[in-house]
């Protein structure tokens, strides 16, 4: 057994020890600016929103508490409905255990003047040490407002990367050229690293794309930015889709962190005759409804981009008859989990799917797979984004672009990259558009229509409760999901 001086060295070695890891990185200056800088910037913060000139008019007595209350409801109001509610909980505790600890009330003879003239006034009488029970409920509310603040304000950034992050996207029906399309991302928390793309090309081919970065927030969302850019480049380039593929690999393993990999799948479009190119590179297969019931999937391509700069894909050949339906997927919807655990799997999509398919809109076939999977996970909150976009060739297939739908195919103009491009089937270069037409492919006002969408369906704050469902069949429990005996995977195109 140690002796005494054993021991006491060996506590005094862990209390050092601790002291060392908890105070690592802390300085002077820092500390100091907790109650200069810190303070001062989140006390011009919450107290912006107080009305100043109406201050100015209360009588001086009622100023104080006026103020107090307005900054009180700034700090408080941007916590959440429940933490709000705990916090004002904690400081009636403490109001209530001062006021039980208080033991009386004194007479304090506070001098004016030295020798003549002391003026008395109640004071309280508390235990020894209640001076530093006040002090440390004051820091820790101070700690509280800062760390209000400071998330605030990565709040902010966060929102504004959403917006550039969802600009990047394609927004609105595209409908042009004897195909629609129609894509949607819910990103799990603020930005996501799930993307879709819907690219026209010079030559009538239209590219669609869903892909998904490995994590999510702001790092996916990031390699998410990186790939659009990448992607859209080397289809500027107007290269076919299996060495377009070979190249994104090639960059994403060169510039993206060893940790990160991206799924994808591509599909490149022929819309007058529906003949399809699909590549898929670690990501869940595509699926083509038939309009006999049947379905086709789209498996042929490789591993994730990033893993191997020498990996090689193939491509699968396939025709979108008119009244097919492509549908490309993330792995956010078939994963997303009931709260007893059991996911919304690929047979609950094909449900909602085969509900919808003869909907002729499909934003509404987007927004009721988006509204199943809310209702399947109930209140457990997303681990994945959510992103599925759909393809379709009418009917009446042909050159009928939808209304609203300007000429590059979208409910609102994209943008559309005008270089001289190089078509994917060929050598003929497509000359680039004359300058007189580009007034054609100019930004418009958002006012397209989306036919009967609530466009707050599709926020990230999905409504739940009393959006109904009606039509929609419920998702088949794990036990009764069997193989679609009429599913089949498409042959492999063969390689030139």
């Amino acid at each position: 057994m140690p002796d005494n001086k054993t021991w006491a060295r060996e506590q005094t070695d862990r209390v050092r020890d601790f002291y060392n890891v908890y105070t690592r990185g802390f300085s002077a200056e820092e500390f100091q600016r907790l109650f200069t800088r810190d303070t001062r910037d989140a006390y011009r913060y919450f107290s912006r929103g107080v009305d100043r000139e109406g201050l100015e008019r209360l009588p001086w007595w009622k100023r104080p508490m006026v103020f107090f209350r307005g900054v009180f409801l700034a700090v408080t109001m941007k916590m959440t409905p429940a933490r709000r509610v705990l916090f004002a909980l904690a400081l009636v505790a403490a109001v209530v255990g001062l006021l039980t600890m208080l033991d009386g009330v004194h007479t304090a003879w506070i001098p004016i003047d030295p020798i003549v003239l002391r003026v008395p006034l109640p004071a309280p009488e508390w235990p020894r040490g209640t001076g530093w029970l006040i002090l440390s409920i004051f820091g820790l509310t101070l700690l509280v407002v800062l760390e209000v603040f400071e998330r605030l304000s990565l709040k902010n950034d966060l929102e504004i990367a959403r917006d550039i992050q969802q600009a990047m996207l394609p927004s609105g029906l595209y409908s042009s050229g004897g195909l629609d399309a129609y894509g949607v991302t819910r990103p799990a928390n603020t930005v996501g690293g799930d993307f879709y793309d819907i690219l026209p090309r010079p030559d009538g081919r239209v590219v669609v794309a869903v892909g998904d970065v490995a994590g999510k927030g702001s790092p996916a969302a990031l390699l998410m930015a990186i790939l659009l850019a990448m992607l859209r480049t080397l289809l500027d380039e107007g290269l076919d889709a299996v060495p377009l593929i070979d190249r994104l690999n090639v960059q994403i393993g060169r510039h993206a962190p060893s940790s990160r990999f991206i799924t994808l799948q591509f599909v490149s479009i022929n819309p007058d005759t529906g003949d399809l190119v699909a590549v898929n590179a670690g990501h869940l297969p595509g699926l083509i409804r038939r309009r006999t019931g049947a379905i086709d999937r789209l498996t042929e391509g490789g591993i994730a981009l990033g893993m191997f700069d020498h990996s090689h894909y193939t491509a699968q050949a396939a025709r979108l008859e008119p009244g097919d339906l492509l549908v490309l997927y993330s792995d956010g919807i078939t994963e997303a989990e009931s709260p007893s655990g059991a996911p919304f799997d690929e047979a609950g999509l094909m449900a909602i799917i085969r509900a919808h398919a003869d909907n002729p809109s499909l934003p509404e076939i987007g927004k009721a797979v988006i509204r199943a999977v809310e209702r399947h996970a109930q209140d457990v909150r997303f681990s994945d984004d959510l992103t599925i976009l759909l393809a379709r060739r009418p009917i009446d297939s042909g050159f009928t672009p939808s209304p609203g739908a300007d000429a590059t195919g979208f409910g609102e103009a994209s943008g559309v990259r005008d270089s001289g491009l190089r078509t994917a089937d060929s050598d003929v270069v497509v000359p680039p558009i004359p300058s007189s037409q580009h007034a054609s492919f100019q930004r418009k006002p958002r006012s397209w229509s989306l036919g009967s969408v609530d466009p707050g369906a599709l926020d990230p704050g999905i409504r739940r409760g009393d959006d109904s469902l009606d039509g929609v069949p419920p998702v088949p429990s794990p036990e009764s999901r069997v193989p679609n005996p009429e599913s089949r995977t498409l042959p492999p195109a063969p390689r030139s």
